[in-house]
This record gives structure tokens, C-alpha cells and sequence, in this order.
């Protein structure tokens, strides 16, 4: 989950990166990118999925998704940004975490947000829940 200091929480915010972002496409998901003038430079983001998604479940899920691959790509993005990622595509589109990390690569890649020369050439390792708890 992204953390709540980096989500873009009000829908005027929102409305006005949907109107005003700079859009970048890849596949499924669009984002629109528009820089912000906050006192501690950061990101925020949040991601929205349409009706024409699926039904909640699999909203959702887009949504959880593309959550945890920004989560996991904003050490590596040049703060002072606000993003709103839309997906516009349906689950068999987008069936994993490593296609929604890799169509997020390619989008800040493209916008110029990667400040890391080898963030996006694979996919962030992923951890698996029990792969440590073992005793």
C-alpha cells in the first residue's frame, strides 16, 4: 500500500492532473503527470479504473496491482510530481504484478521520472511472504 503522505487524496487535485498532466500511455494503463510546488519535495499518486474494467473485483485488483508497482518504483522516480495512473484495460490485459511493473517502467521511463539508469531495465524482485518466516 502506498504510504498516505504520497497519495493524491482530494478530487479537486485529481481533477485538475487528469485536466492539466501530461499523459503517457503503455498498454493497459495511461498516466498523467503534472508537476506539484510542495514544501517537502515528493510524489503523490493514486490510480483510478473505470466501468469499463470489470465489475469491483476486478477494479480492485487492477487498482492493488498498479498500487504495489508504484510502491515499489517511488524510491527510484524524481520526487516533486503528481500521478494519476488510469487503467483502461481489463485483468486478462494485466493478469500479474511483474506486467503492471513493467508497463509502469516503461511509463516513467518515458515521462523522465527514473532517476535510477537500471530501475527499469528488469522488474523490482518481488519478495514472496514466506520466503523468511521460516524457522
Amino acid at each position: 500500500m502506498i504510504a498516505r503522505q504520497y497519495r493524491l487524496r482530494r478530487e479537486g487535485d485529481v481533477r485538475l492532473v487528469r485536466k492539466r498532466g501530461r499523459a503517457t500511455a503503455d498498454g493497459p494503463l495511461v498516466a498523467r503527470i503534472l508537476p506539484n510546488d510542495l514544501d517537502p519535495v515528493q510524489n503523490r499518486y493514486t490510480v483510478v479504473a473505470g466501468k469499463r474494467c470489470g465489475n469491483a473485483v476486478q477494479r480492485n485488483r487492477l487498482k492493488r496491482l498498479v498500487r504495489e508497482a508504484v510502491r515499489q518504483m517511488h524510491p527510484d522516480l524524481k520526487p516533486g510530481y503528481d500521478v494519476v495512473v488510469i487503467c483502461r484495460g481489463t485483468v486478462e490485459e494485466m493478469p500479474g504484478l511483474a506486467e503492471a511493473q513493467r508497463s509502469m517502467a516503461r511509463i516513467f521511463r518515458r515521462a523522465g521520472l527514473l532517476v535510477a539508469s537500471d530501475a527499469g531495465a528488469s522488474p523490482p524482485k518481488t519478495v514472496s511472504p514466506s520466503s523468511d518466516h521460516h524457522e
